[in-house]
């Protein structure tokens, strides 16, 4: 039986024995930035670190990793943490200082060459909404007590809905919803991507749903789209009257093969960073949209609304998501909806024994959280984000390996640690949103 593409990975993705529910987790199927370098997790320990003063040192910091698979992240972070100063002989292509924060190879934090606030993305609000917590202290000595060290005030919680791991550090709350009303940071690492979507076709009648077969993944065109998602797809999803008009009902009677090719294999591979070009979906012998000359958009309306509603948590502080994604300027036509296996990408069977995942429409998701926040976001490439937060992968200069041989090595394979996290064709083309709460844009945000 044929259901909408939206219930059938909800069920694939989060039901009993679903994909992100039962096994081992995702780390055995497909690749992130949590999983390809320590350096990204030193990264984000950076900018907990400056919310943290934008907060001016709360009593207690939350960090909250929402998606948060099997808890790799925020052991990470924990450990980090609690022991800065191991980060100097640290493989993480970001150097030591004594203040304990992760800064580049060089010494100091990385510049991207950009300033000031990224210009307003598609439906981000134009100016910003003063608040008094975000406005600077008043001159004068300070009446406020010595603030404790960062690692005695954090609190880690995983957000996810399969059972907490063993073994997992104490310290780290498991839980299936976002708390509420909390202060601090909350990480959405490749959350988005794998939260449910309609997918819809535009034929001569009109947007319609297309319908998935759970079992077997064979299509079929549904009913009209909802007034809602009529909207969303008018505002957000490329005219498709711009598209050549084409005759002929859409054909869904098609068969998916292994879209991997020798050279794209191998386990624990990365998800690819942007665009359908990288995506099952398009390749060369896959059933690609019920029919080529139709356009085929999956409504990022559920992702808006997961987006809002998580960054409604934040009473004060800064939510980031890093997903892969696309503009409305760039959709993707065929779309980008696929599986991931055993390090694999496949077709994009709902049976629950894969990943289903499909690019983020990043400026949507953005402009729904800004709405929320009243503030505006940064949305820039990770390797952009990431360098301006000290993971610069730049090789040290030749002349340290004559002073210091030791060091040069040591620097040499920091930098080459970072270089999957900042490669443009691979996870440094994804998108880092950033979106304030009742706090300023930090100099690592503001690039």
């Amino acid at each position: 039986m044929s259901i909408a593409w939206r219930d059938a990975m909800s069920r694939a993705l989060y039901g009993s024995g679903g994909f992100f529910v039962a096994g081992t987790g995702p780390a055995d199927h497909f690749r992130t930035s949590v999983h390809a370098s320590p350096a990204f997790a030193t990264a984000l320990l950076r900018l907990v670190t400056e919310v943290d003063a934008a907060l001016g040192h709360p009593s207690r910091l939350d960090v909250v990793d929402v998606g948060a698979g099997r808890g790799e992240l925020l052991r990470a972070l924990a450990g980090l943490a609690h022991n800065p100063t191991g980060l100097a002989h640290s493989p993480t292509g970001l150097a030591h200082n004594p203040t304990g924060l992760a800064v580049g190879v060089s010494g100091e934090p990385t510049r991207s060459g950009r300033s000031g606030l990224i210009p307003p993305r598609v439906g981000s609000p134009e100016t910003l909404t003063p608040t008094a917590s975000a406005r600077p202290a008043p001159d004068g000595p300070s009446l406020a007590a010595p603030r404790a060290p960062l690692a005695e005030r954090v609190r880690f919680t995983a957000v996810e809905y399969a059972p907490r791991p063993e073994n997992l550090p104490e310290e780290i709350t498991w839980t299936a919803e976002i708390p509420a009303e909390f202060t601090g940071v909350l990480l959405a690492t490749e959350w988005l991507d794998n939260v449910p979507l309609d997918v819809a076709l535009h034929t001569e009648d009109g947007w319609r749903y297309v319908l998935v077969d759970p079992e077997s993944g064979a299509e079929s065109v549904g009913e009209p789209v909802s007034p809602d998602d009529h909207d969303w797809l008018t505002k957000w999803w490329p005219n498709p009257e711009a598209l050549p008009s084409m005759d002929g009902a859409p054909n869904l009677g098609v068969t998916w093969s292994d879209a991997t090719s020798e050279g794209e294999s191998g386990f624990g591979a990365a998800r690819p960073a942007q665009g359908s070009s990288l995506t099952a979906r398009s390749r060369p012998g896959c059933p690609e949209t019920p029919h080529s000359d139709y356009l085929r958009a999956e409504i990022g309306r559920s992702r808006d609304d997961a987006w809002a509603d998580a960054v409604r948590k934040i009473s004060r502080g800064l939510a980031v998501a890093v997903d892969y994604g696309h503009l409305r300027e760039a959709r993707p036509v065929d779309g980008t909806l696929t599986g991931y296996r055993g390090g694999r990408q496949v077709p994009p069977v709902p049976d629950g024994s894969s990943d289903v995942t499909a690019h983020v429409a990043m400026d949507s998701v953005a402009s729904a959280g800004a709405a929320v926040a009243r503030c505006a976001y940064s949305l820039v490439l990770q390797r952009e984000a990431l360098r301006a937060l000290g993971a610069d992968g730049g090789r040290p200069p030749l002349s340290l390996a004559g002073t210091d041989p030791v060091g040069y090595v040591r620097a040499l394979a920091a930098a080459s640690a970072v270089a999957e996290l900042t490669d443009p064709a691979g996870l440094g083309g994804h998108w880092w949103l950033r979106q304030p709460v009742g706090i300023p844009l930090g100099p690592a945000v503001a690039r």
